[in-house]
C-alpha cells in the first residue's frame, strides 16, 4: 500500500532525490560563476592594459636615453601649445559635422523613396548599399580621387568644354574630404534610416493626408518629426565615426595639407624620427575623452527615442505615397545614387587597372589596355597578403563571436558578474582604430611577449576592437530567446554548458553567423588599426593597398583591389547561402 509520504516524495526515497537536486543546483551555480570569472579575467586582460599603457605613455616625457625618461604633463603642454592644435580640432569638427550631414541627407532621401513611395527600381538602393559596405574603404577613396582628380573625367570634361585650364572640383580640399566621407557613410545611413521608416506606424501620416496635407507637408510636419530622435542618434553615430576616420583624412587631407586629429596622431608616429610616442599618446588620450563624451550623448539620444514610438500591438500595413509622374523622378534619384556610389567607382577602378598609367578615356588610351597589372599582382606574391588577411579576419571573427556568445548569455540572463562582463565588452567603443593600435603597440613593446610585428598582435587588437559589435549581435539575439527553454532543460538535469550547447547555440545561430560575417568583413578591410601594427611578414591587404597608393602604383592598386573585392563578395555570398540553409534546416527540424 502506497503512503501519502511516499507519493509526496518524502522519506528515505525522497531524501536522495532532494539532495541530488540541491547538489545539481550548486554545481550549476558554480559552473556559471567559474564561466563569469574566467570571462571577466579575459576581458580585463584584453581591454585594461592597452588603456593603461596609453595613459602611461602620455605622461612619460622622453629623455636623452630611455632611462632618463620622467613623468609629467610636458606632452599635453606641447600638444596644447602647438600652433596647429586649434586648426586641427576645428578641421576635425567641421569635417565630421559636414560628412554626417551629407550622409544623412543622401541616406534619408533614398530611404524615404524606398520605404514610403511607389517608386520603381527600389532594389537598386539595397544593391548599392550592400556591395558598398562590403568593399574596402581605401578602394572607394582612391576611385573617387581618380574620378574627381585633376586628370579625372569630371575635370577633363570641364576643361574640354570650357577651354579653362583650372579645375571645377578640387578633391584635395575640405569640400573633397566631406564629399568622399559623406559618400562612404551614406549606404549605412540608408540602411539604418530604412529600418526606422519601415517599422514606424504610418497612421499619423495617413491621417494628415486624409485632412488634405500634401506630400511635402506630411514629410515636414509628421514624418520628419517622428523620425527626429532616430535621425539625431544616427547623426551622432556618423559624427563620431567621422571624427575617428583615418582613410579619407590620410588620402585626401594630407596631400591637400588639411590636418585632423587622426592624421596628426599618425604623423607623430610615422613622419618623425624618432617617433613622438609621448605626443601621439597625449593627443590620443585627449581624443578618447572627446569620443567618450560624444558616445555619452549618443547613448542619451538613443535612450529617449522610445518617447516617439508609434508601433503598437495593432497590426498595420503602410500605404505608400502615390507620387504620380514624380515617381519617375524618384526612380531617377535611385539610379543616380546607384551610378554615383557603386557604378562610377567600380568602372573607374576597372579602367585604371587595365592601363599602364592613369589617363582620361580616349581613343589613344584604348590602345594601351592590357591585363599586365593583373599579371603583376599575381606574380608579386600577393597570395601571402591574402592569406594573412583571411587568417586574421577568420581568427578575429571566431574568437570575438565565441567570447561574446558567452558574455551575451551571462549579461542577458543576469548571471553573477554578467553586468561586469557587459561593461568590459563595451568599453572598446571609445577606442578609435588608430588609437587602439598605438595602445596595443605600447603594450607589447613593454611586456616580454614577442608578438609585435606578427599576426598575433593584429588578432589581439582586432578582437578588442570588435568585442562591442559581437556583444550587440549576441545580446540582441539572446533577448529573443525565452528563458523557459533553459529552465525546462535545467529541471531535466542539464548543466549550463549543456544548455548552451544544445539549446542556446542552435537558436542563436542566425545572430552569431550574422555577427561573424560582419566582423570578418570589417577585419578584412580595416586600415587604421593595422597600419601601425603590421610587420614586414604580417602585412594585411588594406595596408598593402595604402602603400601602393602612396608609392604611386594606382594601377596595381586597382587590379589588386578589384580581385580582393570579388573574393570578399564571393565569400560573403557563399556564407550567406550556407547560413540561410542552416537556419532553415534548424527551423524545419524544430
Amino acid at each position: 500500500m502506497t503512503t501519502s509520504a511516499e507519493v509526496a516524495g518524502v522519506g528515505s526515497a525522497g531524501v536522495p532525490a532532494a539532495s541530488a537536486v540541491a547538489a545539481h543546483s550548486r554545481w550549476s551555480a558554480r559552473q556559471i560563476t567559474i564561466m563569469s570569472t574566467l570571462l571577466i579575467v579575459i576581458f580585463l586582460a584584453l581591454v585594461v592594459p592597452p588603456f593603461l599603457f596609453l595613459v602611461q605613455g602620455s605622461f612619460t616625457v622622453a629623455g636623452s636615453t630611455p632611462s632618463a625618461a620622467t613623468w609629467g604633463l610636458a606632452n599635453f603642454e606641447a600638444v596644447l601649445k602647438g600652433r596647429h592644435i586649434v586648426t586641427t580640432t576645428i578641421n576635425s569638427l567641421v569635417f565630421a559635422a559636414a560628412s554626417a550631414a551629407l550622409a544623412l541627407l543622401v541616406g534619408w532621401v533614398t530611404a524615404w523613396i524606398v520605404e514610403r513611395t511607389n517608386t520603381p527600381l527600389k532594389p537598386l538602393a539595397y544593391l548599392t548599399a550592400i556591395i558598398s559596405l562590403g568593399t574596402p574603404y581605401i578602394l572607394y577613396v582612391t576611385a573617387w580621387l581618380l574620378f574627381f582628380g585633376k586628370a579625372g573625367p569630371v575635370n577633363h570634361l570641364y576643361r574640354t568644354l570650357t577651354g579653362n585650364t583650372d579645375v571645377i572640383i578640387n578633391i584635395y580640399s575640405m569640400f573633397g574630404m566631406v564629399l568622399v566621407e559623406g559618400f562612404l557613410w551614406s549606404p549605412l545611413a540608408f540602411l539604418l534610416v530604412s529600418a526606422t521608416l519601415r517599422n514606424a506606424n504610418p497612421e499619423l501620416e495617413e491621417a494628415a493626408r486624409v485632412h488634405g496635407a500634401g506630400v511635402w507637408q506630411t514629410i515636414r510636419r509628421v514624418t520628419m518629426r517622428l523620425s527626429l530622435p532616430s535621425i539625431m542618434a544616427l547623426s551622432m553615430l556618423v559624427f563620431i565615426r567621422a571624427v575617428e576616420a583615418f582613410e579619407v583624412p590620410a588620402l585626401v587631407g594630407l596631400p591637400g595639407r588639411i590636418s585632423v586629429i587622426t592624421t596628426d596622431i599618425y604623423t607623430n608616429m610615422v613622419a618623425r624620427a624618432p617617433p613622438d610616442v609621448g605626443g601621439a599618446s597625449a593627443l590620443s588620450v585627449m581624443m578618447l575623452l572627446v569620443v567618450f563624451v560624444l558616445l555619452y550623448i549618443y547613448g542619451r539620444l538613443s535612450r529617449h527615442a522610445e518617447r516617439f514610438a508609434t508601433i503598437t500591438g495593432k497590426g498595420f500595413r503602410p500605404r505608400p505615397f502615390d507620387l504620380g509622374r514624380l515617381r519617375y523622378v524618384a526612380a531617377g534619384i535611385l539610379i543616380f545614387n546607384f551610378v554615383l556610389l557603386l557604378l562610377v567607382p567600380m568602372l573607374m577602378l576597372v579602367w585604371v587597372s587595365l592601363l599602364p598609367f592613369f589617363q582620361p578615356v580616349s581613343a589613344a588610351a584604348f590602345k594601351l589596355i592590357s591585363l599586365n597589372n593583373y599579371r603583376t599582382v599575381l606574380d608579386s606574391g600577393q597570395f601571402e597578403l591574402m592569406l594573412n588577411t583571411l587568417t586574421v579576419a577568420v581568427t578575429t571573427a571566431t574568437l570575438a563571436v565565441g567570447l561574446t556568445f558567452l558574455a551575451g548569455w551571462l549579461a542577458v540572463r543576469r548571471a553573477p558578474g554578467g553586468w561586469i562582463v557587459d561593461r568590459l565588452a563595451t568599453i572598446p567603443l571609445v577606442f578609435p582604430g588608430l588609437i587602439l593600435g598605438i595602445a596595443v603597440m605600447q603594450l607589447f613593446l613593454a611586456i616580454p611577449i614577442p608578438i609585435y610585428g606578427t599576426l598575433g598582435i593584429l588578432v589581439w587588437a582586432f578582437v578588442i576592437n570588435y568585442l562591442p559589435y559581437g556583444m550587440r549581435y549576441s545580446s540582441s539575439g539572446m533577448l529573443q530567446i525565452h528563458r523557459e527553454l533553459e529552465e525546462a532543460a535545467a529541471i531535466c538535469g542539464a548543466t549550463p554548458i549543456t544548455r548552451l550547447r544544445r539549446i542556446v547555440a542552435p537558436l542563436l545561430a542566425p545572430a552569431l553567423l550574422a555577427g561573424w560575417l560582419f566582423i570578418f568583413l570589417m577585419s578584412a578591410r580595416a586600415l587604421s588599426l593595422p597600419i601601425l601594427l603590421s610587420g614586414p611578414r604580417s602585412q594585411l591587404m588594406a595596408v598593402a593597398m595604402f602603400d601602393l597608393w602612396g608609392n604611386g602604383q594606382g594601377t596595381e592598386l586597382a587590379a589588386l583591389g578589384l580581385m580582393w573585392s570579388m573574393l570578399m563578395t564571393a565569400i560573403a555570398l557563399v556564407f550567406y547561402i550556407v547560413a540561410r540553409r542552416s537556419s532553415g534546416g534548424a527551423l524545419g527540424r524544430g
